[in-house]
């Protein structure tokens, strides 16, 4: 086998490659988002959505239902079109996953960073509030974060969010709340389609919203 024969059976393995990974990743983001519209209209009526690539969709809502002032939808999927990406994501530990960026009608009391530390975002996130100076605990298998002299009030805060953050997802890879907008942002992997009613989901946002604008 010659080297030009090499090169063409190469580029047509990576060219197949491309193209499957493409159509899987735009095929699953699709059926997702079809799956959100029996819920979205909890939130507030869609306003803007385009793709960014095809490993990530962009959804926003401007004119969000309270607790919300806004709420922006990130479907994140495995970059599947390009092999080595592929690979790298797999090595990272990262999977689909959902990002949820809200803007609250009432922010949160304390800023506070909680994240899966074996995760791509989590440790990422984890990172920039360390240098930050964050002091750190653990909570229920997950990673703390908080600004000295906050982290016992943190701990407090989520202990309280606990049923409305079980209600929407039972693995959290991050979730991070902030005084200033974006009050806060969750990574969860993708609901299944299949056993989750996208209205009682999109309510669980909604709740887990109003728990954080809440003051006790």
């Amino acid at each position: 086998m010659n080297s030009q024969v090499i090169v063409i059976a190469a580029v047509a393995v990576f060219m197949g490659w491309f193209a499957f990974g493409m159509i899987y990743n735009l095929r699953r983001g699709d059926a997702l988002l079809k799956w959100m519209q029996d819920g979205l209209p909890l939130i507030g009526q869609r306003t803007t959505f385009r793709w960014l690539g095809t490993s990530v969709a962009e959804m926003a809502i401007a004119h969000a239902k309270r607790p919300f002032h806004r709420l922006e939808t990130l479907l994140v999927l495995k970059p599947r079109d390009v092999f080595w990406m592929t690979i790298l994501a797999i090595l990272q530990g990262r999977d689909d996953f959902l990002i949820f960026r809200a803007h609250l009608s009432t922010p949160p009391l304390v800023d506070l960073e909680l994240a899966d530390p074996k995760t791509w975002s989590g440790r990422t996130a984890l990172k920039q509030v360390e240098k930050r100076g964050w002091e750190s605990a653990d909570y229920h298998g997950l990673q703390l974060m908080a600004p000295k002299g906050l982290l016992n009030l943190a701990t407090s805060i989520l202990d309280q969010l606990d049923a409305p953050m079980q209600s929407l997802s039972s693995r959290y890879i991050r979730l991070s709340l902030r005084k200033t907008a974006p009050n806060l942002e969750i990574h969860v992997p993708f609901p299944n389609p299949r056993t989750v009613n996208a209205q009682a989901y999109f309510q669980s946002l909604s709740n887990l919203g109003r728990a954080i604008s809440e003051r006790k």
